[in-house]
This record gives C-alpha cells, structure tokens and sequence, in this order.
C-alpha cells in the first residue's frame, strides 16, 4: 500500500500522540475530550494513510510501532514549532514575555535554583517551568522537545546539542566522620572493594561516573542500597549505611558541620564539568536565549565553593 501522509490532518496526528501517551483509546478519548469511536475513526483514516498500522495492542496497552514512533516523532517536532511561533508572536508584543521550560539535573539543584530566582527576579515577565530529573530523563526532555534548555554534566552523546561549559563539577566519595578510612591518608581505590555503597539510580550521570571510576580500577564494589535523592544518600552515610560516590556541590553545608568526611582516594576528586545545553536544531525564542545567556554570564558564582576539596591532591 502506497504512503502518502501529506493529507493527514492536525486532529489525526494529536488523535495518534493521545492514544500512544495513554495506552488505550478510551483513555485518549477522555483526554480530548471525544467519543472512543470518534477517536477510532481518526485513527483508521490517519493509518489509511500511512499505508501501515502505527499502534498494536499488547498486555501492556496500546503501544507504537516502529511507523507510529516516526510518526509520533514527527508530532513532537510540529507541536514544538507551533508553540514556538505562538511565542515568536508574543516576543514580537512584548520581547520581555514568554515561557521557558527549563531542565535542572538533579545534582544541580543545589546551585541551579539559585541561578534562576535570579534571573527570575531580573525577568518577572518570563514564565520558568522547571524539571527535575536525572541525566536519563533530562537527554529524553531535550529529544521529545519538552525541554528548551538544560543544566547539566556529562552532555548526551546520541543527539545533536549545543553546550556551554559553567564550570567545574568535582566528584568524590564520602563517609561518616569515624569511618576507619577517614583519618588513613591518602588510599588506593582498591581499599574500597569491600564497602558498601549507596548509589543513584540507573540512568543517574553520578552513578555511572563512579562505574566507569572503579571499572578503571578493576574492582566492582558492592552495592548495599539504591537511592534516587542524594539527600537521602547523606543521611544514610552519616547513619553509617555505607559510603557513597557523589558530586562535592552537594556537600558544602555537612563540610561545615563536621557531619559526613570525604575519604582521600587516589584518582580523585574526579572533575568534570557543569554545562548549559540545548538541543543544536531547536530554534531558540527571545526568553529562551535570553535565561541562557544569564545562566552562562552568572552560572559560576552560584556554584559552591568547595575550594577545600579541590586543594587537596595525593603526595
């Protein structure tokens, strides 16, 4: 059957999306607002078109197929130009107005936030919508236009982004203060094989760090806990749960305090860097270009200063 999808209509395509986002007709219906026929007929007439099936029911619901995923691709793409004209047109009222969606990483939110109440309070005619997430869930926002702009480390590698380093991200491993390896010097990853550390979850841009840190090595250490807040993390190690392999920004306050130590391991603190990224492709809006650049002018001073962790190098 021929493939011709030029004729398809906007109704057809956000019919597709809703069905593929909620996994059934019924409930895709309900979410337009339709009739279940009515959103079946859609769905004939668009796969009609398309020569193939674009969805196919399994146990877990209604799910796409390889053609409905282009197709779905293919929406994305067209609901993101629409909602970047509607915000061409407000700039054009008003160029210090509009929406900007903004992904934090999760490791960032110790800076982040900061960084943008500011700009915030410099721009009170522009809208942030925020998302936390992981590394994992920050490169799927970037890819299905949800996110405009990212801060970030390790940028993502299968998809086309621009990126502006902020500055450096330390890594380290910490303890609870009278943990045996604190006071032991300067120590061989090796020494670690046998503790046991709390980690993020698969997907977190810190997990897999510290994978690569210890593979480099030639050990794999033992995983006692799956944790996906590094909050969280930190009171488990100063429980005395574990150790844990984490971002230094997190750690200026329980420095201070004398509440959790970081353990002096050769190879470390591994440094990598603090990015703003967006994807190459997108066409960025007045607002958006506009949070990106104050995030790239003012990003650094927000970071914390963890000066004490950087001096300090094997002998």
């Amino acid at each position: 059957m021929k493939q011709d999808i030029r004729n398809v209509t906007f109704k057809q395509l956000r019919v597709l999306a809703a069905v593929i986002r909620t996994g059934s007709v019924t409930a895709a219906a309900q979410r337009l607002n339709v009739s279940p026929p009515a959103v079946t007929l859609q769905m004939q007439l668009l796969q009609d078109q398309a020569g193939m099936p674009l969805v196919e029911r399994s146990a877990a619901g209604t799910t796409a197929t390889d053609a409905g995923a282009e197709v779905l691709r293919a929406i994305e793409q067209i609901e993101t130009i629409l909602a970047d004209c509607a915000a061409a047109l407000a700039s054009v009222a008003d160029s210090r107005r509009g929406t900007v969606s903004v992904g934090v990483i999760s490791t960032a939110k110790y800076f982040a936030p900061r960084v943008l109440g500011a700009f915030m309070r410099s721009h009170p005619g522009i809208e942030l919508k925020i998302t936390i997430g992981n590394r994992a869930e920050m490169i799927e926002g970037l890819r299905r236009y949800e996110i405009d702009i990212a801060v970030m480390g390790r940028p993502p590698e299968d998809i086309d982004v621009d990126l502006t380093v902020l500055g450096d991200h330390p890594h380290v491993i910490i303890a609870c203060p009278d943990h045996q390896l604190v006071k032991a010097g300067w120590v061989a990853p090796q020494r670690l094989a046998n503790e046991v550390f709390l980690v993020r979850e698969p997907g977190s841009g810190t997990r897999g760090l510290m994978e690569k840190f210890f593979a480099d090595a030639g050990i794999s250490p033992r995983i006692g806990m799956q944790i996906g807040s590094n909050e969280t993390i930190k009171q488990a190690v100063i429980a005395g749960l574990g150790v844990a392999f984490i971002s230094a920004h997190t750690m200026d306050s329980a420095l201070v305090t004398g509440s959790l130590a970081i353990l002096q391991v050769e190879g470390l603190p591994i440094i990598r860097q603090w990015c703003v990224v967006h994807l190459r492709q997108r066409r960025l809006m007045p607002a958006v270009m506009a949070i990106r650049e104050f995030i790239i002018a003012q990003g650094a001073t927000y970071l914390p200063d963890i000066s004490m962790v950087l001096e300090k190098t094997p002998p």
